[in-house]
């Protein structure tokens, strides 16, 4: 590229599409998986894209990698083992190692080349990867989960792309399931559930998958992602137990001894009053 032009990604479902402004194209590698594409922006730092659909920024990752981390470590009394299944580009491992009681975190992902292209295009995400508490794994997830020890597990975050693919298989009853099974009685589950502006079908159906599997208490968390389609984003907690408690840590999480850039108590609060057509929708 000579002089800046525009990328986008259409976004069929909801009729609009998501557009930087880019100078150039810094790599370029097709895995045994997928395709996955850095660009450099004017404006948004570094973008990563794979099969074509925008997955993070240098400039707004923050958002997805701290909500999809904090809102469950701290609703859990005492998170100690930590699953991390996809989040290749380590931004959640990172968020779930700033916890200082995590004795060990797992990030289990199909693909190593989305972490080889982080580490070199998104090094600030992967700054815990030599964390001693940090296991990195580039396996089946959905293999890794089934292998589980039962009741080994305070907290599962499936940091996975959209559900198709090689994610496909991380909506379905089968593999929340497993994931059941390796969770305490009162670990948690934590899923990325997709757009609430255009996709409360899916958030609903992923729902009844969990139920299905053995899962009694849900909360969904929106929070903004501009680089997602709507720009408008969230993640859904789940807990064995009927009508479980999600009241959080909140002494601990306006005391956290250390920083974040969105996530905080009261944001965590907030997030916890979905608007109303939500809220109807996934009573």
């Amino acid at each position: 590229m000579t002089e800046p032009t525009w990328l986008h990604e259409h976004f069929d479902t909801s009729g609009s599409s998501i557009g930087f402004r880019v100078t150039r194209k810094l790599d370029e590698v097709q895995s045994p998986f997928q395709k996955i594409e850095i660009f450099e922006s004017t404006d948004w730092g570094n973008v990563m894209l794979i099969d074509g659909a925008m997955m993070l920024t240098t400039r707004d990752n923050f958002l997805y990698h701290e909500m999809m981390a904090h809102p469950a470590l701290f609703t859990h009394a005492a998170p100690k083992r930590v699953v991390i299944i996809g989040g290749g580009d380590c931004g959640t491992l990172r968020e779930v190692l700033r916890h200082p009681g995590v004795e060990k975190a797992t990030q289990c992902d199909i693909d190593e080349q989305v972490t080889r292209m982080a580490e070199k295009y998104f090094p600030e995400l992967c700054e815990s990867n030599q964390d001693p508490r940090a296991e990195l794994l580039w396996d089946d997830g959905i293999a890794y989960m089934a292998n589980c020890a039962p009741d080994s597990v305070d907290i599962v975050i499936v940091d996975s792309t959209d559900p198709v693919g090689p994610a496909e298989g991380l909506f379905n009853k089968a593999f929340f399931e497993s994931c059941h099974r390796a969770l305490k009685a009162d670990g948690i589950l934590v899923q990325q559930s997709e757009s609430p502006l255009v996709l409360l079908d899916l958030i609903k159906a992923m729902r009844v998958e969990m139920g299905k599997a053995g899962f009694n208490s849900f909360q969904t968390l929106p929070f903004p992602q501009p680089c997602y389609p709507t720009g408008w984003w969230s993640c859904t907690m789940a807990k064995k137990t009927a009508d479980a408690d999600f009241g959080f840590r909140e002494a601990d999480a306006r005391d956290k001894r250390f920083e974040t850039r969105y996530y905080s108590a009261g944001v965590h609060k907030g997030a916890q009053a979905l608007p109303p057509f939500v809220a109807q929708s996934l009573d």
